[in-house]
């Protein structure tokens, strides 16, 4: 491609080879670094998998793998990289700490961001000498198959820095989204954990039980929100509508500020989802691979539809 990037990814996990591929698949140039001999070793068949069940042919596919070099060390990993996207696990101090390693040897015209779900940017970038080319992309689950990248702002972030992130993110197929203002959770998984924690007080308070929710939710108002979101509808329905309703039911919702005493029991129990076998619900390996399999076909379905 005429203007091939050079791309570093820090962390070969879920997320990391993820982005790694997206980069790699448009055709720039992707290096990996990950502290753990095992996860480089693994990475060429993560891809692999990946690209298959998104239903690329094999030529692709060797293309994809010929731009992704795993590197063993960091320095090497983001020597002469145009842009650093780190995917480490959620721990602050440790994403600091690998931004501080990252300044001292990427190039000064680096682009550094941070994938992270929920951590303010403001808290992984504070020890950078310079925070102008610093932000946050924070990607979904799988990184390569959702459109969505939100890109987030602090308040030393350049102006350029946003615009050049926004730019490359829109030219490999994604869905950029600014966040202006640093928050926790920025703006997807604040909506997405306030529909959580009104699914769980409604099975905690005995209303109906977990499967129940889920099912509410996929046979209802989840079947259209890949094209009306809940602005959108509220404008449909009509702000009066809306109102009404607010004044009728918010009042009634789980307004807790911390978490819920029952999630608590749960993780404290063990049963901790899919990992354990149990969680809200109860999951067989078969169910678990259903419920994978099924998601994957849904989303590559999903973005054949919404691209006629």
């Amino acid at each position: 491609m005429a203007d091939t990037k050079i791309i570093a990814v820090l962390g070969a996990g879920l997320m990391g080879h993820g982005i790694a591929l997206t980069f790699a698949n448009a055709g720039h140039d992707v290096r990996v670094y990950d502290p753990l001999p095992s996860s480089l070793e693994v990475l060429p068949g993560r891809v692999l998998a990946s690209l298959e069940a998104m239903g690329y042919t094999r030529p692709e596919i060797d293309a994809t793998l010929s731009r992704i070099t795993a590197k063993a060390g960091l320095p090497a990993c983001v020597s002469g990289a145009d842009f650093v996207f780190e995917a480490a696990p959620e721990k602050p101090d440790l994403k600091r700490s690998l931004f501080k390693e990252v300044e001292r040897h990427a190039p000064a015209t680096a682009i550094l961001a941070s994938n992270t779900s929920v951590i303010p940017i403001t808290t992984i970038m504070a020890d950078l000498d310079d925070g102008t080319r610093a932000l946050g992309t924070h990607w979904w689950n799988p990184p390569h198959m959702i459109p969505l990248v939100e890109v987030i702002r602090t308040q030393r972030t350049a102006q350029s820095t946003i615009d050049k992130t926004m730019a490359l993110l829109e030219s490999v197929g994604k869905t950029p989204v600014r966040v202006d203002k640093d928050v926790a959770g920025f703006i997807g998984n604040r909506l997405q954990h306030a529909l959580w924690r009104e699914a769980i007080y409604l099975v905690e308070s005995g209303v109906c039980t977990a499967e129940a929710v889920d099912v509410v939710v996929n046979a209802s108002f989840g079947r259209r929100l890949s094209v009306l979101g809940p602005l959108a509808n509220a404008d449909l329905v009509g702000t009066d509508l809306t109102l009404d309703i607010h004044e009728n039911v918010l009042a009634d919702l789980d307004n807790r500020p911390e978490p819920s005493p029952y999630l608590r029991r749960l993780v404290e129990e063990g049963k901790l989802g899919m990992k354990s076998g149990e969680g809200f619900r109860s999951w067989t390996p078969k169910d678990m691979e259903d419920v994978r399999q099924r998601v994957a076909t849904h989303l590559r379905k999903l973005e054949t539809i919404l691209e006629d």
